[in-house]
């Protein structure tokens, strides 16, 4: 396995912003590996059973999600000694202050609202990989 791979979480309710996730990845070229949960105890149950390789993880969180939403995640992931330091990044249509405040309370890396066309939601996708192909990870 490449050690520049990135196994990637991405944590989020919305069918539509799943499939636009993958096609912005397909666009901007980026073949890191994409695991889905639907909602934050979903998202827990992956990293803590290990549905995806234990190493180089970077989650991203939606916030509005129902049963477990992405605060109440983070809060849950920085309580766990074994997933405390996964790499987290909100990508959302959240842009409450309350939620970024508290995100970054939660050690996110970053916050992002989700653009509202494709063509923006790629070039988001695109500008995240090379951040996180120049990113130390654990």
């Amino acid at each position: 396995m490449d050690e520049r791979v990135i196994n990637i979480l991405l944590v989020d309710d919305d069918e539509v912003d799943v499939m636009t996730v993958k096609r912005a990845f397909a666009r901007a070229n980026i073949s890191n590996p994409i695991f889905v949960a639907s909602n934050g105890i979903e998202g827990l149950e992956m990293l803590r059973r290990d549905a995806m390789p234990a190493k180089r993880r970077l989650v991203l969180l939606d916030i509005n999600m129902p049963k477990m939403n992405g605060i109440e995640f983070l809060r849950e992931l920085r309580a766990d000694p074994d997933l405390k330091h996964v790499t987290v990044v909100a990508l959302t249509t959240s842009n409450a202050d309350r939620d970024r405040l508290e995100a970054y309370k939660l050690n996110v890396a970053g916050y992002l609202l989700k653009p509202v066309t494709f063509q923006q939601f790629a070039e988001v996708m695109a500008t995240i990989n090379k951040y996180w192909a120049l990113m130390e990870m654990p």
